[in-house]
């Protein structure tokens, strides 16, 4: 039986991360250089939607476009975690988060049309799409997720690169980014009535949402333009 203790196990583990990283360190690093290209050109298109959009509706749909890349300790872990093999390949064949992109919008609606524009130009391809603000997760979280296929132009070669994007308003980023700092408070268990309470909010901003978006709809019905 083995004796290993936990420091142990943080040793042997950070051991392999290191492992990992030294045995494909070429590849690997031209692999994540091809995922930073691959959220490039998803900003860059979602820049352009939102100058197009501008020009139709009067205003920026977009408020914010984060990106981020999966650190490396991150990716060994989710393959460790999922039995998945410890290669470059099984990186681009088993995951399809390293890449993400997160738009803000300001409202619900906007969210739809920049993300049927989006799926709708030619080099896009929807590898999988999850609605969580017709069906919210039970903790409350809304959002739309994306997960599409978008070609990056190498010097030699065309190659076709996943992404994950994300689609909140600013209400649900904010409930978003504080559920998960208190969620994942070090040294802090969450009690099913703090739970229920954070779900309490998430609904909560839900409606502000709905009633922000009604406010739009009447100024936009009357004709109303303000500065």
């Amino acid at each position: 039986m083995s004796n290993i203790t936990d420091f142990e196990h943080i040793l042997i583990e950070g051991q392999n991360i290191k492992d990992f990283i030294n045995s494909k360190a070429t590849p690997l690093k031209e692999l994540m250089t091809y995922y930073k290209c691959a959220m490039m050109e998803v900003e860059t298109k979602f820049k352009v939607l939102n100058q197009e959009f501008s020009l139709e509706y009067d205003r920026n749909p977009i408020e914010t476009i984060k990106t981020r890349l999966k650190s490396i300790e991150s990716i060994f872990d989710k393959l460790v975690d999922r039995s998945f093999p410890l290669t470059v390949k099984s990186i681009e064949e088993n995951l399809n988060d390293v890449a993400g992109v997160r738009v803000i919008c300001g409202f619900p609606s906007d969210i739809y049309s920049l993300s049927e524009a989006f799926l709708k130009q030619d080099d896009i391809t929807l590898i999988a799409k999850k609605d969580y603000m017709k069906n919210p997760k039970p903790n409350g979280y809304r959002s739309l997720h994306l997960i599409v296929e978008i070609p990056i132009f190498l010097h030699n070669e065309k190659k076709p690169m996943r992404v994950e994007v994300q689609f909140r308003t600013i209400s649900m980023d904010w409930w978003a980014s504080l559920e998960h700092k208190i969620r994942y408070k070090k040294d802090y268990v969450i009690t099913s009535e703090i739970a229920a309470e954070l779900k309490i909010c998430a609904e909560a901003a839900a409606v502000l949402d709905n009633k922000m978006e009604q406010i739009q709809y009447k100024i936009q019905s009357n004709g109303i333009h303000g500065k």
